[in-house]
C-alpha cells in the first residue's frame, strides 16, 4: 500500500520536476532532517568523493546535512517522491525528499567545488577545505570497520563518479527506481543523469550483498563511529605555543579583573547594571523564599509554589548566589536556553528555591518566580566541562503558566548519556516507565531517591525511533520532550481527554510515538491523540483508523496538529508508524474549541489504481472534494477515483450547515 498527500503532486517520471510546486515548511523539513539524520548522513558520507579520506567524509557528511536545513519555507518542483513505497525505507514525504536533495546536491558539488563570481559571470576551482562545524579537535573519527564484502564495495564505490555514486546508492540505500534515481539526479545538478545511471548499473555487487544491502552496515554509517588520536608530537609542539600566549593573556586578565572585583562571588555573571532596591533584593540568597515541607499537603491547589526545596546543597549561599547573579546579568560563556515565548530577564523578586544539588557531577539550582522555571547548572568541582557537553555554566528557562498537579508533577534536573533525571513533586512517590512501542509490555518501577527519579532514556535525545519511554506517575503519562518539564500524553475526544490506558489508546499511541520528534523545543504542555474515524478502504485494501494528534503549549498559541492514517491492510504493517497525511500549526482544529478535523490522503490499492480516501470526524455529514478529485459522500468516509498526483480540496458540513475545510 501507498499514501501520499493529497495536496503534493506525485510525479512517475524524470519530467515530472515540471509541474506543480509543493510547498515545503521550515519546520517540515526540520522534523524530517532530524527523524531521518542517520540515512541522511549515510547517504552524504557514500556520495562524497573517496579522496577526502574516512575521517573528513564522516564531519563533511555531517555538515551538509546540518546545512541541509533551509532558512525559509520554500515552494519548489519535487520530482523525488519514489512511486512506490518499500519496506524499510522512509515515507514519501515531501519534507524528506526536499532535505535529501539539498544534501545530495551538496555531496555532488563537493566533487569539483568552484568559487563563484556573478557580477563576471565567472567561477575557478578551488581545494576543498575542511568544514567549518562540525569540528573535532585532537581525534580522528572513523566508522566501524567492516568484512571483507564491504571492503570490496567500497573499492567499488570508490572507481565510479561522482553521479554514478549517488545513483548507485539511490538504488541500493534509498530503493528508488531507475526513473525516479534520473529524475533526483537531473534535479540535484548531475550532467549526465542515465549515463550515471548506466556506470552505476554497471559496478558488480558485492557477494554478500544479496540478502540485504551492504550500505546499511556499519562500515557506512558516520553516525557510529571509533576514535584514534591526531599526530601526537606536532599537537604537542602547538600546545607549548598556545600555552605560552595563554599564560601572558591570563596574567593580563587577572591584572585587570582585580579592581572590579575580577569573577568573585558571582560566578560567571556579567557587571552588575541595575542598582534599584528590587533588583538587589532577587540577587540576595538571604531572601530565597522556601516552601514549607508540608505545605502541598493543605494547599487548594498543588502547584509549583507548594513544593519545598530539596537537595544537598539548600542552604549554600555561594551557589546560589552565583545562580541568581548569572540569571539577572548571564556572561557571554553561559549558554542560555528558553522555550518559545519564554521571557530571560530577571526575577521583579526573590524568586522560589525548588532545589538546589549535585547531580551527575553538576551542581543544580532550579527557581520558580511564579511564571517560568529556571535551571542553573555548573561543574561540580568549579572547573572542567558540564556534563551537558558545553564550557562553564548553563541557564534555562520555561514557562509554567497556571502549573498544577496534573501538569507538572516533575521537572528535569540533568541530562547526560541520553539519559534525563527528574525532580518529582513532594506527592509523588511511585513513577513507572512505559516504552510507547511496545503496547502490551508491563511498566518498569523506577526508583525514586528524596524526589530525584534514577536516569531515566530519553527519547528528546535518540537518533533513531528504536524505543520512546514515558514516565508514568500518579496515574498520567508524560514524555521528555527536551525541555524543563515534560509533556503530558492523553488520549480521547478533544473536549474530552483522558490518560491512555486502555489497548486501543496504547496502540494508538505505540503507531504515533516516533512523531513526536518533531515537537522538541516548542514548549509543549500537552499532547493529545485520538482516532476520530475507522473504515473500510476501497478495493479491498482492508481498514484505516483515522487519527488527529494536536499539541498545546505553555504559552497558549503555537498549538500543532497532524493527521495521520494506520492502515491493517496486507501491506501494512500492524505496528508500523502512521503515515502522516496533513499538518497545520496555530489553528483551533482537532483541539477543544472546534473539536472535529477533516483530512484525505492520495492512496494506491494493490491493483495500481489511485483513490482518494477522505475521512472526517462523528460531528461530520458530508465530505466534498473539488479540484483535480471530485466527489461527494453523505457520511464521514470518502472514496473516489483519482488519477496520481491529483489535487484536491476537501469541505464537509456540521450539523448546523456550516462548512469546514480539510486539515492542512
Amino acid at each position: 500500500m501507498e499514501q501520499q498527500q493529497a495536496t503534493a503532486p506525485r510525479p512517475d517520471s524524470p519530467g515530472a520536476g515540471d509541474g506543480p510546486a509543493v510547498f515545503v515548511g521550515v519546520g517540515q523539513a526540520e522534523a524530517a532532517l532530524v527523524e531521518h539524520y542517520p540515512r541522511l548522513t549515510r547517504l552524504a558520507y557514500l556520495v562524497l568523493p573517496p579522496a577526502l579520506g574516512r575521517s573528513r567524509r564522516v564531519l563533511t557528511a555531517h555538515s551538509i546535512v546540518q546545512r541541509a536545513l533551509p532558512r525559509q519555507d520554500s515552494r519548489t518542483p519535487l520530482p523525488l517522491l519514489p512511486s512506490q513505497r518499500r519496506s524499510g525505507h522512509p515515507a514519501p514525504d515531501p519534507g524528506y525528499a526536499f532535505v535529501r536533495l539539498r544534501t545530495l546536491r551538496s555531496a555532488l558539488a563537493a566533487e569539483r567545488p568552484r568559487l563563484r563570481f556573478p557580477l563576471a559571470r565567472r567561477s575557478v576551482p578551488v581545494p576543498t577545505l575542511p568544514p567549518l562545524l562540525p569540528r573535532v579537535w585532537g581525534l580522528r573519527l572513523f566508522p566501524r570497520a567492516g568484512g571483507a564484502d564491504e571492503l570490496a564495495l567500497d573499492r567499488t564505490l570508490s572507481a565510479l563518479s561522482g553521479p554514478a555514486r549517488a545513483a548507485y546508492v539511490l538504488r541500493a540505500l534509498e530503493g528508488l527506481g531507475d526513473a525516479d534515481v534520473c529524475a533526483v539526479l537531473e534535479e540535484a545538478g548531475a550532467q549526465d543523469a542515465p549515463g550515471a545511471l548506466a556506470e552505476a548499473a554497471g559496478a558488480p555487487p558485492p557477494a554478500g550483498s544479496r540478502d540485504r544491502s551492504l550500505l546499511e552496515s556499519a562500515e557506512f554509517d558516520p553516525c557510529s563511529l571509533q576514535a584514534r588520536p591526531t599526530d601526537l608530537m606536532r599537537r604537542r609542539q602547538h600546545t607549548r605555543a598556545v600555552l605560552a600566549a595563554g599564560a601572558a593573556v591570563l596574567v593580563c586578565g587577572a591584572l585587570l579583573g582585580l579592581p572590579g572585583g575580577g569573577w568573585g562571588p558571582d560566578g560567571a555573571a556579567a557587571p552588575p547594571y541595575a542598582q534599584n532596591a528590587a533588583a538587589q533584593a532577587a540577587l540576595d540568597p538571604a531572601k530565597v523564599t522556601r516552601a514549607p515541607a508540608g505545605a502541598w499537603r493543605n494547599a487548594t491547589r498543588r502547584g509549583l509554589a507548594a513544593w519545598p526545596a530539596r537537595g544537598d546543597r539548600t542552604h549554600d549561599r555561594a551557589l546560589l548566589r552565583r545562580a541568581l547573579a548569572v540569571w539577572a546579568r548571564p556572561g557571554p560563556d553561559v549558554r542560555v536556553s528558553a522555550t518559545p515565548g519564554t521571557a530571560k530577564g530577571p526575577a521583579a523578586g526573590p524568586p522560589q528555591l525548588l532545589y538546589a544539588g549535585v547531580v551527575d557531577r553538576s551542581a543544580v539550582v532550579v527557581l520558580y518566580d511564579g511564571l517560568r522555571v529556571v535551571r542553573y547548572a555548573e561543574p561540580a568541582d568549579g572547573a572542567g566541562e558540564r556534563s551537558e557537553g558545553g564550557p562553564g555554566a548553563a541557564l534555562d528557562f520555561a514557562r509554567t503558566d497556571g502549573a498544577d498537579d496534573v501538569s507538572a508533577p516533575a521537572l528535569v534536573l540533568n541530562r547526560a548519556d541520553s539519559n534525563v533525571r527528574y525532580l518529582t513533586a513532594p506527592w509523588i512517590d511511585h513513577a513507572d516507565l512505559a516504552d510507547l512501542l511496545k503496547p502490551t509490555d508491563g511498566p518498569q518501577p523506577l526508583h525514586l531517591d528524596g524526589g530525584t527519579t534514577g536516569p531515566v532514556p530519553s527519547p528528546a535525545q535518540a537518533t533513531a525511533c528504536a524505543a520512546w519511554q514515558a514516565l508514568r506517575m500518579d496515574g498520567h503519562l508524560f514524555t521528555d520532550l527536551g525541555e524543563l518539564l515534560p509533556a503530558r500524553l492523553t488520549y480521547g475526544a478533544p473536549d474530552r481527554p483522558g490518560d491512555p490506558s486502555g489497548p486501543q489508546a496504547r496502540a494508538a499511541w505505540a503507531r504515533t510515538a516516533c512523531h513526536l520528534g518533531g515537537l522538541r523545543g516548542q514548549g509543549v504542555r500537552a499532547v493529545n491523540t485520538w482516532e476520530f474515524a475507522r473504515g473500510p478502504l476501497p478495493a479491498g485494501g482492508g481498514t484505516a483508523a483515522w487519527l488527529c494528534t494536536r499539541a498545546e503549549t505553555w504559552r497558549g498559541p503555537g498549538a500543532r496538529t497532524f493527521a495521520q492514517i494506520q492502515t491493517s491492510g496486507k501491506a501494512g504493517r500492524a505496528d508500523a508508524p502512521g503515515t502522516v497525511v496533513a499538518r497545520s500549526e496555530g489553528g483551533p482544529g482537532c483541539g477543544p474549541r472546534e473539536p472535529w478535523v477533516l483530512a484525505g490522503v492520495l492512496w494506491k490499492a494493490q491493483g495500481g489504481r489511485w483513490w482518494l480516501v477522505a475521512a472526517g470526524s462523528e460531528q461530520l455529514t458530508e465530505i466534498t472534494a473539488r479540484g483535480g478529485v471530485t466527489g461527494r459522500a453523505a457520511g464521514p468516509l470518502l472514496a473516489v477515483p483519482a488519477a496520481a498526483g491529483a489535487q484536491a480540496e476537501l469541505s464537509a458540513r456540521l450539523p448546523g450547515g456550516a462548512r469546514v475545510s480539510g486539515l492542512r
